[in-house]
């Protein structure tokens, strides 16, 4: 009886343990990958990012700073390819994978910033020296609040919108 009832209790433990591993992997994580693809001309673009959510938080100023250098995105930071050389807001931007970053400002116009350094945590190691390029660029306000931060790349370039603002990058 004994010899039962430890096999019982074995399988029971194995079974919460399955239903347990199962209910974190099928959990959706807070962030999740992203990646958004497109062609401006002939050029292939891939943003790779991580997408969080506004979740009744006040974005801009508090939890994404004013004035400094910001992934642009979740987790890693937000990497940008190009499989041919291509004009950024007036300036070459040669082919290659960057990381991205913003830097947010209150009203105005924000920096976007190309660093040679693609593979980054956040911004916490971010280098000016890498850069690769950096250009100004007018940030909007949407007409309706965005939940999750989302890119999005057509024959004019590409965007970063997320809460009330949308960050155009002209891109030829």
């Amino acid at each position: 009886m004994n010899t039962i009832f430890k096999s019982a209790t074995m399988i029971v433990a194995a079974m919460t343990i399955s239903v347990n591993a199962l209910a974190q992997e099928t959990k959706k994580p807070a962030s999740p990958a992203m990646t958004a693809t497109g062609k401006i001309k002939d050029a292939n673009i891939t943003i790779k990012y991580g997408s969080p959510s506004v979740k009744n938080r006040k974005i801009w100023g508090e939890l994404v700073p004013y004035d400094k250098v910001w992934r642009a995105g979740a987790n890693d930071a937000t990497t940008f390819s190009t499989d041919k050389e291509i004009t950024v807001e007036g300036k070459k931007l040669a082919a290659g994978t960057y990381s991205f970053f913003l830097i947010p400002k209150e009203n105005g116009t924000w920096t976007a910033i190309f660093n040679k350094e693609a593979k980054q945590w956040g911004a916490y190691d971010y280098k000016q020296s890498g850069d690769a390029l950096r250009v100004d660029v007018k940030a909007k306000t949407l007409p309706a609040k965005q939940e999750m931060l989302v890119y999005k790349i057509d024959k004019n370039g590409f965007s970063m919108d997320w809460d009330k603002i949308s960050v155009p990058v002209s891109v030829k």
